[in-house]
């Protein structure tokens, strides 16, 4: 740990100087100046601690203590919550500078508490065995350069890709015709306001996701390919059926949800259009680390960057022709190009098959009978929020007991 610890932070470091010193060239070359340079040096102080805790995240879950890590990202964003409300409420006089500038700082702030506290809770368990010291000298450096540096270049890269995507999106609409401020504009409407709303059930998946990596690890490890199988296909079959149930709840009830959230209806449309990719975004992060439990990660990563060239091509060519139509496309593109080759490289090794019928088919015409029978009983507008999530728990209710009534066959 002490070796793995060494290597996160110096990584960290060297990360904080290069954003330091490039910081200027950011914020005039790139941002045309949208946002002050001091706003990337406050981000510069927080990488060291970030990477360092990666390090401790890796340490519990590789010992499955992961009640522990969770505890550390409450705590987290328990601290994120309060530092950000309460620089907000002092900025709040002042320009949307500051706002960001505040932004900033509580990040920066809950990462540097995160970090304290999960290295707290290392020294509490590191005392745990520190009572069987092994006489056994061994480099480890060798080992551990071996997994990361193919694995750090490849991210590095995956994530010098994205900062590219991400800058090159409203420069190309820009090329379309459109204002600076409305390419912003349009631009944080997707991937500011509705892919936040869309991705916010994800947090249940994540939940265990987490934990299939030491999992898998352990079963690989002892060549039990049966039990592999067998935990892919359980994993699927609940990953999907839930998929299926929140791609229903957007298509039918976008335009409620959208504007309880927003207190408007501009995100409504962009709900229920990208709604149906729930399918494959939700597979793809469980799909990702099973590949990392199965010593793929290499290959995860490989796909990840594959998805991010193909992604930017069509961003430069489609942007200015089609506009923001282009830009849904390539979402839907990238998406299905990089569940797809992670599913496939997974039955390349496993040999797993999805039960379409079981599995999608079934969970859909539930979804539309359980939609069909809430309309029916609640025939309200739903016009409070607790009317309205009165009226989900039925929608789910009905969607569950399908489930249950049809277990033999699902």
């Amino acid at each position: 740990m002490k070796k793995c610890f060494l290597y996160s932070f110096s990584f960290g470091l060297l990360a904080c100087v290069f954003l330091f010193f490039s910081a200027n060239f950011i914020t005039y070359k790139l941002l045309h100046n949208k946002v002050p340079s001091y706003i990337f040096y406050i981000i510069c102080i927080s990488l060291p601690f970030i990477s360092m805790s990666s390090c401790l995240n890796g340490y519990f879950t590789a010992l499955r203590k992961n009640v522990k890590n969770a505890i550390a990202r409450v705590f987290e964003q328990f601290v994120k919550m309060i530092a950000t409300f309460y620089l907000i409420s002092l900025a709040m006089p002042n320009e949307l500078e500051y706002m960001c500038l505040a932004l900033v700082l509580g990040e920066a702030v809950s990462e540097i508490a995160s970090f304290l506290f999960s290295f707290t809770l290392y020294v509490i368990q590191k005392s745990k065995y520190n009572r069987h010291k092994n006489t056994v000298k061994k480099n480890y450096m060798k080992s551990i350069f071996e997994i990361t540096l193919p694995v750090s270049i490849t991210s590095y890269i995956r994530s010098g890709l994205s900062a590219l995507k991400q800058l090159l999106i409203p420069l190309r609409l820009e090329k379309f015709g459109m204002t600076c401020n409305d390419a912003i504009s349009t631009y944080g409407l997707i991937n500011g306001m509705t892919m936040p709303v869309l991705m916010f059930p994800e947090v249940i998946i994540n939940s265990f996701s987490g934990l299939l990596v030491p999992e898998f690890t352990y079963y690989y490890t002892k060549k039990d390919y049966n039990k592999i199988s067998f935990i892919i296909s359980k994993i699927f079959r609940i990953t999907l059926m839930f998929s299926v149930a929140i791609i229903g709840l957007f298509l039918f009830y976008s335009s409620k949800i959208s504007f309880f959230i927003y207190n408007n209806y501009e995100c409504a449309m962009y709900l229920k259009l990208l709604c149906p990719l729930l399918l494959f975004m939700y597979l793809d992060s469980i799909v990702d680390n099973i590949l990392k439990g199965l010593n793929e990660q290499l290959g995860v990563m490989k796909c990840n960057i594959l998805d991010l060239f193909v992604s930017i091509f069509c961003i430069y060519f489609l942007l200015p022709i089609f506009g923001i139509s282009g830009y849904v496309f390539v979402i839907f593109l990238s998406e299905l190009l990089n569940s797809s080759i992670s599913i496939i490289q997974l039955h390349r090794i496993t040999h797993f098959k999805i039960d379409f019928i079981n599995w999608i088919f079934k969970p859909f015409c539930f979804v539309i009978l359980s939609y069909i029978l809430t309309e029916f009983i609640i025939r309200a507008n739903c016009n409070s929020p607790i009317e309205f999530i009165l009226k989900l728990f039925i929608f789910f209710g009905f969607y569950f007991l399908f489930l249950l009534f049809f277990k033999k066959i699902v």
